[in-house]
């Protein structure tokens, strides 16, 4: 095993993240973790959002935050960010967007105007469980003939994924 195929932790691994080329070492797209886990969510993306800007004018993004808005009622922005993993910016303007678009109400601090909680209005309750069957739908599909193990077993590597990057806030 070459310097560059080192495995971490004392793992090994069935298939090489890397191939030679003509004497160079390369990524091997097609066993090289990020990459695929890259691709896979481009797509996923790709395809939901067509469906939530059509049918509801709303991005991923939005309905990142919509979700987050119905796990946790009276959520901050900085909370958002934290448990999803979104950019500050990102959610500020998710936030903008779907309070401008009648989805959300808010509580602002007694002590400081710009420290929010929010909450979804009756109208972003209805869009949350229109969007969630579309995404309940799509997710089926995507999971499509994988047998139920190896669904149990892919959502075990994701979390541990999640922890073993520092993105483990639940």
């Amino acid at each position: 095993m070459t310097a560059i195929e080192r495995p971490s932790q004392g793992q090994t691994r069935v298939s090489s993240p890397v191939k030679d080329r003509d004497g160079t070492t390369v990524i091997d797209i097609l066993n090289y973790a990020p990459f695929l886990i890259n691709v896979v969510s481009n797509a996923w993306q790709r395809k939901t959002s067509s469906i939530y800007r059509e049918r509801f004018g709303l991005g991923i993004s939005e309905w990142r935050v919509l979700s987050m808005l119905n796990i946790e009622p009276g959520i901050t922005a900085n909370r958002i960010c934290e448990v999803i993993n979104m950019d500050k910016a990102a959610a500020s303007r998710s936030l903008k967007t779907l309070h401008e678009g009648g989805f959300l109400t808010f509580r602002a601090s007694p002590t400081d105007e710009r420290k929010r909680r929010w909450w979804l209005s009756d109208k972003g309750l209805a869009t949350h469980d229109e969007i969630l069957s579309i995404a309940l739908s799509c997710e089926a599909e995507m999971l499509g003939d994988v047998p139920a193990e190896d669904i149990e077993t892919f959502l075990r590597v994701m979390r541990q994924l999640r922890v073993n990057l520092g993105a483990s806030a639940e």
